[in-house]
């Protein structure tokens, strides 16, 4: 298995620009840096993320997964048409052997244009489905001899589901309705709600409501982790800078328009309304928490008119077109626009994204934090709001403020993993550079304990697994 991955891992790829050496560009984890204070003559350090403390490496993840579709990987990776095909000839020896399990289909909750693809279906009723599902699980963790799984979904997106009571409102309710066949439980949401009973933490990487109140107090119940909803990779990611940066800089944005059009297997599932609906709402709420930052720019909580477009176009596969404008109130009532295009493949946006998520929770797990005057460490709350930098619509605890500026989310996960090793928050006021201070107490101020008094980090080895029902 070791074997097979460094021949993954080492391949390279054929194409009119010649060889290209893979890489995991577009991850946090492995390829950004963070910057750790000033050195001897004053430049700035910054070291790799994942040499602060100790990560899973990506190589040694396992995959397995779940999948409507019986369609091996090999298979699915040439009608993807994501790789270079000279690439795909290389890694095809090694995808071909990789075959979904049958997985959950309820045609009410996804397009009716996916039927075409449900050739590899569980039977039976929603309990013997969540039964299989845990079943798999444990199998999977046997026979792969793993330490822990990890489960994403990577899935299509659902119709938001309904919520109400005696449906899943409560634990006692979700698992009674799986348990009476209801029809209005969705598959993800029995994914999630088997992963937990397996005890493997749970990341919904569609917009679908699959959170249902339900599922969360059976995570806090079962003392599991949980994070959603909806991958951030694009459109949406810029769109959190640059609203980010017209609010800062006291520019009033008052309309927001984006146009998408994608032909890949998501986009076709987003044509049917009700899909559609569920990305709507993930996408038009990114812009909450900055317009509400600032009472100046809108004294009365009106928000920015914001109109989100997805268009099904079979011809341009993955390589997703998407286009913006933003209009801007200015100066003594001036107006100001700007128009962007971004030309991106969708899946080499997402993987990366999936990683991290994978690799940082994992890391969630063995933390603990030791406060003073408190006998016992605590740990994170069942909901990983830490990982918001990675997802579209941040599910956070009840009470917690939702952030989706994205400089906020990653000095977020920056500075725990700075406090992990006993450095205090990042800030980048360089006061010792600004009253001339001798760049040594400039060196002391980013090496000063922070507030809690012993954060416990458990490094023995540990390999992360991500279970993936995909689609």
């Amino acid at each position: 298995e070791a074997e097979r991955m460094k021949a993954v891992v080492s391949t390279q790829s054929t194409g009119k620009d010649g060889e290209k050496k893979p890489n995991y560009f577009g991850s946090i984890t492995q390829a950004g840096t963070v910057g750790l204070g000033s050195g001897a003559r004053g430049e700035e350090i910054h070291v790799p993320f994942n040499n602060l403390i100790p990560m899973v490496n990506p190589n040694d993840i396992e995959v397995d997964g779940w999948d409507i579709s019986s369609m091996n990987l090999a298979d699915a990776m040439e009608r993807a048409r994501v790789f270079e095909y000279s690439l795909q000839k290389q890694l095809r020896p090694y995808m071909e052997k990789i075959v979904p399990r049958p997985s959950i289909y309820c045609p009410d909750f996804i397009a009716a244009n996916q039927e075409e693809r449900a050739d590899n279906v569980l039977r039976g009723s929603k309990q013997n489905m969540m039964t299989q599902i845990r079943e798999d699980i444990r199998d999977f963790k046997e026979k792969k001899k793993l330490d822990k799984v990890i489960v994403l979904w990577t899935a299509n997106t659902e119709r938001f589901a309904d919520v109400k009571p005696g449906l899943n409102t409560t634990a006692e309710e979700l698992i009674n309705s799986i348990n009476n066949n209801e029809d209005e439980v969705s598959p993800s949401t029995i994914f999630a709600v088997a992963s937990i009973l397996e005890g493997c933490t749970y990341i919904n990487g569609s917009p679908q409501n699959t959170f249902v109140p339900g599922v969360v107090e059976l995570a806090e119940m079962e003392g599991v982790y949980i994070a959603g909803d909806d991958f951030k990779s694009g459109q949406t990611k810029f769109k959190s800078v640059l609203v980010d940066f017209l609010v800062g800089a006291g520019i009033k944005p008052v309309s927001i328009v984006s146009y998408n059009h994608l032909g890949n297997n998501d986009g076709k599932n987003l044509s049917a309304p009700s899909q559609f609906r569920s990305k709507e709402i993930s996408k038009s709420n990114v812009v909450d928490d900055m317009v509400e930052s600032n009472k100046v720019l809108y004294p009365d909580g009106n928000k920015p008119d914001h109109c989100v477009v997805i268009k099904y176009v079979p011809y341009v596969q993955d390589s997703k077109r998407a286009m913006d404008e933003y209009i801007s109130e200015i100066f003594m009532n001036g107006s100001n626009t700007i128009v962007c295009h971004n030309t991106c493949e969708d899946s080499f946006l997402a993987s990366p994204l999936i990683l991290d998520l994978v690799i940082l929770a994992e890391l969630c797990e063995r933390i603990t934090i030791q406060l003073d005057g408190e006998p016992q460490p605590r740990r994170f709350t069942s909901i990983l709001s830490i990982l918001s930098y990675l997802l579209k619509a941040p599910l956070v605890p009840q009470g917690t403020p939702v952030i989706n500026a994205l400089f906020k989310q990653r000095a977020c996960i920056e500075n725990f993993i700075r406090a992990c090793i006993g450095l205090q928050p990042s800030n980048h006021m360089m006061l010792e550079h600004k009253v001339g201070a001798p760049l040594v107490q400039g060196m002391n101020m980013s090496n000063a304990p922070v507030f809690p008094s012993k954060t416990m980090i458990h490094t023995e080895k540990k390999i992360s697994h991500v279970k993936n029902p995909s689609h």
